[in-house]
């Protein structure tokens, strides 16, 4: 999992990918930390990502890092507590002008049931499981 965090921090945008009904629906995101061992991310309740996620919350993510790519397929799981939430804005502290902990908006998810595949040209593909 911390080549994957390390992967999507370095890469600094990567790609959200949910499914809106029968519609992908793919936009970049920028929020990744490691908290309790787990991977999370972050968004706003208020967003139709959120709505996404509450309602098939099979998510991918994609982004390149020089000649490699990743891609994550995996479950995305709320953790509603107030400590996740602080963590996260405490590692991205840009945030902090838009969210706080507490405004009932900030939401933060783990990815559970993780596969991440790095690729390149000239290398056989690396699967990490999380």
């Amino acid at each position: 999992m911390q080549e994957v965090y390390e992967f999507l921090k370095k890469s600094g945008t990567y790609y959200l990918a949910t499914v809106d009904q029968d519609q992908p629906r793919v936009r970049p995101f920028g929020t990744v930390a490691v908290f309790e061992n787990k991977l999370y991310i972050q968004t706003g309740k208020v967003k139709n990502v959120s709505k996404q996620i509450k309602a098939n919350p099979k998510i991918e993510i994609s982004s390149m890092v020089e000649d490699r790519w990743i891609r994550v397929e995996a479950v995305a799981v709320e953790d509603d507590r107030i400590e996740a939430r602080q963590h996260m804005l405490d590692a991205y502290p840009s945030l902090q002008n838009r969210y706080k902990a507490d405004d009932g908006n900030t939401q933060v998810f783990y990815l559970k049931d993780a596969t991440a595949t790095i690729f390149s040209f000239t290398a056989e593909p690396k699967v990490i499981n999380f």
